[in-house]
């Protein structure tokens, strides 16, 4: 079981995708993951963490899509799991 962090730039106004993306890894990894918090930040920040390893940074990477997070989050928490259509979607 694992927790994971999304920081997000509240002088940016990221709450709306950061609560999304929240939604999004819940929805997917009920049950792998024991706490998910979205924590404020300033200075453009928007970074994905799992067990405090940074998964995602917005600065180096651009703003994630759903399926890389989720593909990125699953090989720390449930490796081996496939996750269907997330899988098989090109990129990300």
């Amino acid at each position: 079981m694992s927790r994971v962090e999304i920081e997000y730039c509240t002088q940016c106004r990221w709450l709306p995708r950061a609560a999304w993306l929240a939604q999004e890894l819940l929805t997917t990894f009920e049950t792998e993951l024991t706490e998910l918090a979205l924590k404020p930040g300033t200075g453009g920040v928007f970074v994905v963490r799992v067990a405090d390893e940074v998964v995602w940074d917005r600065r180096e990477q651009g703003f994630p899509e759903p399926t890389a997070v989720k593909r990125l989050v699953r090989d720390r928490v449930a490796p081996g799991r496939s996750l269907g259509h997330s899988d098989r979607a090109g990129g990300g």
